[in-house]
């Protein structure tokens, strides 16, 4: 874990339950965490955890590229943890358009400040079990033929 002791590390959806708990085991590391903030919900999984004051809180939208450049280049990233996005299927379904804005554009938009801002050495984008269908045997797994759903 010495790898992270002093590595300016971004990660985005870090108030969710993955980035959350992905932040605190960086924080114990010893990485400088600049945290992406999109809404102000309080309590938030980082004040759950108790590393809300151990990081840099930065309030935006993944799918602001100019607000993504500016947090790379300000705080000297090294390494993106790409984990924002609209994963309730439910509010997703309701609510297509937002969720295409911050999974699909967030994304693109995201990898393209990150190609622009050379301090940036690698990048991790995470997904979901949304991505492997629906199956009727779990835990899924990833040499299992994905089966289209209708909707």
């Amino acid at each position: 874990m010495s790898f992270w002791k002093d590595r300016n590390v971004f990660v985005t959806g870090a108030t969710g339950f993955v980035g959350a708990n992905l932040t605190a085991k960086l924080v114990a590391s010893g990485s400088r965490l600049v945290c992406l903030q999109r809404d102000a919900v309080q309590p938030n999984s980082l004040e759950t955890l108790g590393v809300s004051s151990s990081v840099t809180l930065v309030p935006g939208s993944v799918d602001d590229l100019l607000a993504m450049e500016r947090i790379l280049n300000e705080y000297e990233i090294d390494t993106v943890f790409h984990l924002a996005a609209q994963a309730i299927v439910g509010a997703a379904n309701r609510s297509p358009i937002s969720t295409f804005e911050s999974n699909i554009r967030g994304t693109y938009m995201l990898l393209e400040a990150c190609r622009r801002i050379e301090a940036v050495k690698r990048i991790v984008v995470a997904s979901s079990d949304k991505a492997y269908g629906s199956h009727d045997v779990l835990p899924y797994r990833e040499d299992r033929t994905q089966r289209l759903v209708s909707l």
